[in-house]
């Protein structure tokens, strides 16, 4: 990392609890392009290398922010481990996006910030939310999707496991990594149904006329390379960059005890900086 790296962690106070944010950058005599990354389904802003992969943004010349969704299941106290499932269980669609806009207008303030470049990063089901706040919210600049979904309705529970869910009030989910059994209340679902309009990717992105870069990889087992290639035809203004053999998380793993970034990761850091810094 560069020695004249500035980093802060900030508190967000969010519409559903407060949540931890930081942010990343060079001294500079410009104002910086504000680039804010949100993490996917179970993750969390510290997973693996993405620490890595910011400041290697960061150090292209950008001011570079993550955070924690308020209701992703960790806690101001332990932004790396999921301690209330309680909160997990009760996220929504909706409340990712109120986080995301609240963080938008937070740093778009700071002096450092050229607020007429604001680019948003979202790894896998982040892609999403990405794609949904470029869409509606005017601050926004341009978007890139990490391993995007280009839906949500279709990752929901179908047939009887919907009808259980439906019943019961909850349904479980296994975290491979920790193996705790993470809790999704059917108030998610009665959520996504209320605002399906508003919170409907495809449409979104069919409307979407901002600079995007959509970054998939063909090794991918939780987001196929088809929805990375639903998203380029949606999207006019977008750009595809396919990485042969890439993960879903680029060769990255938690905890990344590693000095440098993953082969995968760090050319996806790399193309991610020259579209931003190609169309700010």
């Amino acid at each position: 990392m560069k020695e004249n790296l500035i980093k802060n962690e900030v508190v967000i106070e969010g519409s559903a609890r407060p949540f931890l944010s930081d942010s990343t950058y060079i001294t500079s005599d410009a104002t910086l392009p504000l680039v804010i990354f949100c993490h996917g389904y179970k993750g969390f802003k510290d997973w693996g290398a993405w620490d890595k992969a910011m400041d290697y943004i960061a150090e292209t010349g950008c001011y570079v922010v993550k955070f924690n969704f308020s209701l992703n299941g960790t806690t101001l106290d332990a932004p790396t481990e999921f301690n209330d499932l309680e909160a997990f269980g009760q996220n929504t669609y909706t409340q990712e996006q109120n986080d995301l806009t609240a963080v938008i207008n937070y740093y778009k303030e700071k002096p450092e910030v050229d607020k007429h470049n604001i680019y948003l990063i979202g790894h896998s089901r982040g892609g999403g939310t990405v794609i949904l706040q470029g869409y509606y919210n005017a601050d926004v600049k341009g978007v890139i999707t990490w391993a995007g979904v280009s839906d949500y309705r279709k990752r929901f529970p179908k047939g009887e496991r919907f009808e259980e869910w439906e019943n019961k009030g909850v349904f479980y989910s296994v975290n491979g990594r920790t193996q705790q059994q993470m809790p999704h209340y059917f108030t998610f679902w009665e959520d996504y149904a209320m605002n399906e309009d508003v919170l409907n990717v495809q449409k979104a992105a069919q409307h979407l006329k901002k600079p995007t870069l959509i970054v998939q990889g063909t090794d991918d087992p939780a987001v196929p390379l088809k929805e990375a290639q639903l998203l380029h035809q949606w999207i006019s203004s977008s750009l595809l960059d396919v990485v042969d053999g890439a993960d879903h998380v680029f060769g990255s793993k938690h905890p990344y005890t590693d000095d440098n970034l993953p082969e995968h990761l760090e050319h996806v850091a790399r193309v991610t900086s020259k579209f931003i810094h190609s169309t700010k």
